[in-house]
């Protein structure tokens, strides 16, 4: 009997996670959560993003006539941040050293893809928030992100760790008053777009927090929060976030992880031809994209262990590096044609502080003091991507 009982709970220990079922690919697309224009699928060419842009323009000049602007629309400037983990420190502390030199701009848009996507409700609201990502960028170590399970979770659970003290982390930070102050930006036609990675359809999800942020629903909040979990669940090791959705009134579920998986940093789709769209509307004016790239950019040499961990460990990095290098070049491309004004910033190739762990705070001081003291003293933005013929991208600025 007693070895019975000990067999039945071993057997419900190692029970793998549940989930409702999946929407049908051919419903993708039509899957909601319970809040309107939440969402848009870039790769789509979804009508629906088109709409928020022209939506976007109309609320800025309504906020423009009734503030007193007159002539033409003032510039204006988009912010995009990758992912990178721990190397977050160098964007949040790019911010805070910008906004100490006092040529910071008021983003337009603004997005945010992982890492990123926790500095930029921040970084949408401007300098007032700068003490927020130099304590969460210097402070916060592994604990503060993540537990370890036990080694059978790679068989019987959807993680090798338990996410539980980053959703603490997200909870302390993204409050309804937090929601509010977005509220009131994306009242004046401004964008924050945070990417996660749809992995049933395997696609890209850009999610509209500023409508989620101006939303009366009561799940607001939370579904704010867990979007910005989700664009940083590593897949295999943080656990995915489930969606709750709807079709034509029958219930499914959507995994997320992080939007990472498709997408390192974004912009807006090339499929939105901006140029076009903002001369069909009247709405020429100058704009500039600032890239803040996570990483570093140069080649980064190790000598690979001969064990099976280690070699796909590098693979994997070396595919992320990649896929990093393939959005600027991507982003290069629809800023050249649209007539936006390209510049990138990067973890420069002589910071060589070894890092011991993700969030490693003696690699992540450093970092962020560098990136801080760089934008501080004019940061040398770069305005070509690798391989554009722009040599001191890959020897550093």
């Amino acid at each position: 009997m007693l070895v019975t009982l000990l067999l039945q709970g071993l057997i419900a220990a190692c029970a793998t996670p549940s989930r409702m079922a999946a929407v049908p690919s051919a419903l993708t697309t039509q899957a909601q959560t319970a809040i309107p224009n939440a969402r848009f699928f870039p790769d789509r060419n979804d009508p629906a993003l088109m709409s928020e842009a022209v939506s976007s323009f109309r609320k800025e000049a309504a906020w423009l006539k009734a503030s007193g602007h007159t002539g033409p629309l003032p510039p204006v400037a988009f912010l995009t941040i990758s992912g990178g983990g721990g190397d977050g420190a160098f964007g949040a502390g790019l911010l805070t050293g910008w906004s100490e030199a006092g040529t910071r701009p008021e983003f337009k848009l603004v997005t945010g893809i992982s890492t990123g996507a926790l500095i930029a409700p921040f970084a949408f609201l401007g300098p007032k928030y700068d003490p927020i990502l130099r304590q969460t960028y210097t402070t916060v170590r592994d604990r503060d992100i993540f537990r370890k399970r036990n080694f059978t979770a790679a068989v019987f659970n959807d993680a090798m760790a338990d996410t539980t003290p980053l959703a603490r982390l997200v909870d302390k930070y993204v409050t309804r008053e937090l929601l509010d102050a977005i509220a009131v930006e994306y009242a004046k036609g401004r964008l924050l777009m945070i990417g996660t990675t749809n992995l049933d359809s395997r696609e890209p999800v850009y999610w509209n927090m500023g409508a989620i942020a101006a939303s009366k629903d009561p799940g607001a909040l939370e579904l704010f929060r867990k979007i910005t979990r989700a664009s940083a669940s590593i897949p295999g090791a943080f656990p995915p976030v489930m969606f709750d959705v709807t079709v034509n009134g029958t219930h499914y579920q959507e995994m997320h992880v992080d939007g990472g998986a498709t997408r390192q940093v974004f912009m807006y789709p090339p499929n939105l031809r901006l140029a076009e769209t903002s001369a069909a509307l009247g709405a020429d004016r100058k704009r500039a994209v600032y890239i803040i790239r996570n990483s570093r950019l140069d080649p980064d040499w190790a000598s690979v262990d001969r064990r099976t961990l280690s070699i796909a460990n590098r693979a994997v990095s070396s595919l992320i590096q990649t896929q990093g290098m393939g959005d600027l070049v991507r982003m290069y491309l629809t800023a050249s044609r649209d007539g936006v004004e390209y510049n990138l910033a990067y973890i420069p190739r002589d910071f060589t502080a070894p890092k011991k762990s993700e969030f490693d705070v003696d690699y992540m001081r450093p970092l962020f003091e560098r990136g801080r003291s760089m934008a501080a003293a004019g940061y040398p933005w770069a305005h070509y991507p690798p391989g554009y013929g722009a040599a001191d991208v890959l020897e550093g600025p």
